[in-house]
């Protein structure tokens, strides 16, 4: 399976490290910048997919960088600073970046800005194969899961409860709109049945990861981080 290549233009050898090792755990092909004062050649020859990109660096800073691979790409950029002014944030933007998060920052917020960065961009790419969890990755399209490339076959209606759950990433999709994506595609489900079904493909997930993937909220519905 294709992997989406991060490249990672981070001076700090230990966090660049950090970024790298926590990337590749969710499935990114992360590769560290190694040539500073040729961001441009070593974009180049990374073909990367997107780009963490810090603002002081060796050199030239980010902005610079930016601006130079602007003149050609349109490859996504998501500024790493430890810079908070908002004329830093301003200038990220006018330089063509796409998003700024400040450092010390949390692993999960970066991903979750990287995520959301790649479906916006790629969305025709990653659409049907996205990492739940780590080394789980869901396949829509073939209508099953890989752990660790073990592949784990899932049913009709286990598929269109996932794809639902995933569209609606980080928010809670109520049990009401699981049953009406299942009938819109002339499964039959009562309350009972969701009941059951959702049992079922919780307690598959939790066999196979040995965490919880999908979550609930009392009263609301299912969720998945």
């Amino acid at each position: 399976m294709d992997k989406m290549k991060i490249m990672i233009v981070e001076d700090d050898a230990f966090l660049a490290t950090e970024l790298k090792e926590y990337l590749s755990k969710w499935g990114y092909d992360a590769i560290c910048a190694d040539k500073f004062e040729d961001i441009l050649g070593n974009f180049v020859s990374i073909g990367a997919q997107l780009i963490l990109m810090d603002i002081n660096l060796p050199f030239y800073d980010g902005f610079y960088w930016c601006f130079k691979i602007r003149e050609f790409s349109k490859v996504p950029i998501l500024f790493i600073s430890s810079r908070n002014d908002d004329r830093d944030k301003i200038m990220a933007i006018a330089q063509g970046g796409d998003d700024y998060i400040e450092k010390p920052f949390n692993l999960p917020l970066l991903r979750a800005k990287i995520e959301a960065i790649l479906r916006r961009t790629y969305q025709y790419k990653i659409k049907q194969k996205i990492y739940l969890k780590e080394d789980l990755l869901f396949d829509e399209e073939a209508g099953c899961l890989y752990y660790k490339k073990q592949k784990i076959e899932v049913t009709k209606s286990e598929n269109i409860v996932l794809h639902e759950l995933i569209e609606n990433r980080g928010s809670i999709v109520t049990r009401d709109a699981l049953m009406d994506a299942l009938w819109n595609t002339n499964e039959f489900v009562s309350d009972n049945t969701l009941n059951v079904l959702m049992s079922r493909l919780r307690a598959k997930l939790k066999e196979i990861t040995d965490v919880d993937v999908i979550l609930t909220k009392k009263g609301q519905g299912y969720y998945i981080e």
